[in-house]
């Protein structure tokens, strides 16, 4: 958790890949369609406090959403969906805090914790 504080007093961002060091910023793959793990997703966020589902762009598999964080900042979160397979669906978030100084870990954090939310309502349908 320091290693993270200390590169966000330089970085203001963060995000998921295949290529990821972190095993907890790997992207995310699910045994449901893109519509199923769409609908799940958008339904999670919108329950979510603190968050603002800003718009769904269901064709390209975005769905954009802003967070304000306890300090006050915003974070500006892109979630990706993208079909694997018609059965298996791969999911991606890019977070990036407003501003120029780093974010102290906080997008990380962001993304570990919807990770969490995400995976709690789908573990049934996780893909190793």
């Amino acid at each position: 958790m320091l290693k993270r504080t200390l590169i966000g007093l330089i970085r203001s961002f963060e995000a998921t890949g295949d290529k990821a060091k972190d095993p907890a910023l790997k992207t995310r793959y699910y045994n449901l369609t893109k519509d199923q793990t769409w609908e799940e997703i958008v339904t999670i966020i919108k329950k979510l406090p603190g968050y603002k589902l800003l718009h769904e762009v269901k064709s390209v598999g975005e769905i954009v959403v802003e967070k304000k964080t306890m300090t006050g900042r915003v974070q500006d979160i892109t979630i990706t969906i993208v079909a694997m397979t018609p059965v298996k669906t791969g999911v991606d978030i890019y977070s990036a805090s407003r501003g120029s100084l780093g974010d102290l870990g906080s997008n990380y954090r962001t993304i570990i914790s919807l990770f969490q939310e995400i995976d709690k309502k789908l573990s049934r349908n996780i893909s190793r």
